[in-house]
């Protein structure tokens, strides 16, 4: 085995080459500090993303309602009713309550689809408490509904849901920050 080279000053050359592994304490602080920033800017969008994606889910939901609705009265020939519904196990529309506990879809005395009942807090109202379709799948009843999240506080947008007379439907969102 050779022995190591002496350098000029009397050190071996293996010595002088220091190999450095992971972060100094100081680095580490540094790159924490900068997550925990990071982390307090972002949680509160991150909030309003999740409310948003909650609120466009239900919103597409009764859209989805509204449109089985139109092509069942065209299908069946006859007028088929999107309403509001008394419980969640109920066959029959109700005028009382709003939207947020639960509609159906109706064909006489034939439900179509049944959607449950809104997650608590969230309020989906209306002046309109039943919309039907005719046989050609015009002449709906025109409806605008708003839905939002109410507690446990008022979320920055809400959904309007717009059914018009020709039985076409849209959603548009607005960022009243009000649910009453």
């Amino acid at each position: 085995m050779d022995a190591p080279e002496i350098c000029s000053w009397g050190m071996q050359r293996h010595a002088l080459k220091k190999v450095t592994h992971g972060f100094t304490l100081i680095e580490l602080m540094v790159a924490i500090s900068i997550i925990a920033i990071l982390a307090a800017v972002a949680v509160p969008s991150f909030n309003d993303v999740i409310l948003g994606s909650r609120l466009t889910g239900v919103a597409n939901s009764f859209v989805a309602s509204a449109q089985l609705a139109r092509s069942e009265a065209i299908k069946r020939n006859a007028t088929v009713a999107l309403c509001m519904a008394a419980t969640a196990s109920s066959t029959s529309c109700t005028t009382t309550g709003n939207w947020e506990q639960g509609w159906i879809v109706l064909s006489g005395t034939t439900v179509l689809h049944r959607q449950q009942a809104l997650p608590s807090g969230y309020q989906l109202t209306s002046g309109t408490k039943r919309i039907d379709f005719q046989t050609i799948g015009a002449g709906a009843t025109p409806a605008t509904l708003t839905l939002c999240r109410a507690t446990p506080s008022p979320g920055g947008q809400e959904r309007n849901i717009r059914v018009i007379a020709t039985g076409r439907t849209s959603i548009s969102t607005t960022r009243v920050g009000t649910c009453s």
